[in-house]
């Protein structure tokens, strides 16, 4: 049996409101759909910043706009429900049709923000797989970190119990620590996906050079006390040499002009300056050795070491400035041959260009033999000044390997 209501809606106006309810249901979807769209890309780009924080801002400034849209339409949407009460009284098909219209209006405009935000979706994801394929590599990143964070903490204990001073591994393995707690508190939420990748590598790098300072320890006391012993014998080689230079001073003195020696003047007192004062470093070193602090033993051997270099080099120019000045006076003409050698050859290699020797060389070639020639002259007087005569000689012969280069070079470099 059909009572009054089925009448009615078997007239216009049932038609209408049927209508017009369909309207709404499909609203309802519409609403629905984008509601779930939006609370999925709201997920999605969180996710995003997670992972690279920076990379997601401008993504977070675009999806805030579209959900700005979203919003707008859900009010309006609520708007239209609450103005077009389907279910409270019965309308006139007239109402009911401008009921249907509002409900397929903000059906549409629902449907199009779904198609933003869904085809904001779709250009996000390639960069959110990439991402989330990235996100595989941290885990055992992380793991690599801790696991040298303990192998750093077992070599330290290991040197400490030796009797080791582990104070720099020790703090390097502070630091390793400090950057793996903050690793651990602010994760991907405050590092991004790169940054906490970046700080696993760096807890693992730092933790590394603590396990590896630790277990070289026991070699640096080793090298230490090698080292005392070896600069030792360096002391007593270089204080030995101090007389040897005092003699040399005095044949330089007697025998040669002051020209030939005045740059060496003082050295002996200079190379026993520089011997007491590697003395010094080297019973600084004892004590940091007697101490088991081997890093500033071997700090004190280096600079000890430095010291005696100085003065070591220092009387090998007195002691050869000997004998090169008497073998010069001896034969003067020797030193003159090898500087000519070296002139000749030159001059050969000019010569071999196509063309002969371009001018430039040609002039220097022939500045330089000229100065050949009145090198000889500087020898005169009862007390010649060889020196000046051998750095002559030197200089000359250097000024000849430069010509030399620079030809090969224009050779190699096609003339120009």
């Amino acid at each position: 049996m059909r009572g009054p209501g089925d009448q009615r809606r078997r007239g216009r106006g049932g038609q209408a409101a049927d209508a017009a309810i369909q309207a709404r249901e499909a609203a309802a979807t519409a609403f629905y759909d984008m509601d779930q769209a939006q609370k999925f890309l709201d997920g999605r780009v969180t996710v995003f910043e997670d992972l690279d924080a920076a990379a997601a801002a401008p993504v977070r400034r675009e999806f805030a706009g579209l959900s700005e849209a979203a919003d707008a339409a859900s009010v309006a949407y609520i708007s239209v429900l609450d103005a077009h009460d389907l279910d409270d009284r019965e309308r006139s098909p007239a109402e009911y049709d401008a009921a249907r219209r509002a409900f397929i209006a903000s059906t549409e405009r629902l449907q199009q923000i779904t198609r933003n935000l869904n085809g904001f979706a779709e250009r996000l994801a390639p960069r959110m797989a990439r991402l989330e394929a990235a996100l595989d590599q941290l885990p055992p990143r992380l793991t690599a970190a801790r696991e040298a964070v303990a192998a750093a903490e077992v070599a330290v204990q290991a040197a400490r119990a030796s009797g080791m001073d582990a104070s720099d591994p020790e703090a390097e393995l502070g630091r390793a620590k400090e950057a793996l707690a903050l690793l651990s508190s602010q994760g991907l939420g405050g590092l991004g996906l790169d940054g906490a990748m970046r700080k696993a590598d760096e807890v693992r790098v730092i933790a590394e050079s603590a396990r590896l300072a630790a277990e070289e320890l026991p070699k640096a006391a080793e090298k230490v006390r090698n080292s005392l012993a070896s600069v030792r014998t360096r002391v007593d080689v270089v204080a030995n040499r101090v007389g040897p230079v005092r003699e040399a001073m005095k044949v330089l003195l007697r025998a040669y002009s002051q020209a030939c020696w005045q740059d060496l003047r003082g050295a002996p007192e200079a190379i026993e300056a520089g011997l007491e004062r590697a003395r010094e470093r080297l019973n600084e070193a004892m004590a940091f050795s007697g101490r088991t602090e081997w890093k500033q033993a071997q700090q004190a051997l280096t600079a000890a070491r430095t010291e005696l270099n100085a003065a070591d080099r220092r009387a090998g120019q007195v002691t050869g400035r000997v004998s090169e000045l008497e073998a010069v006076a001896a034969d003067p003409g020797r030193p003159v041959e090898s500087a000519r050698f070296a002139v000749r050859d030159a001059q050969r290699l000019a010569m071999a260009q196509p063309g002969g020797a371009p001018p430039h060389h040609a002039r220097a070639l022939d500045a330089l033999v000229e100065r050949l020639e009145q090198a000889p002259k500087r020898l005169s007087g009862a007390h010649p000044d060889y020196w000046a005569y051998l750095q002559e000689l030197e200089s000359i012969k250097t000024a000849a390997g430069d010509v030399v280069t620079r030809i090969r070079s224009e050779r190699a470099g096609g003339g120009s």
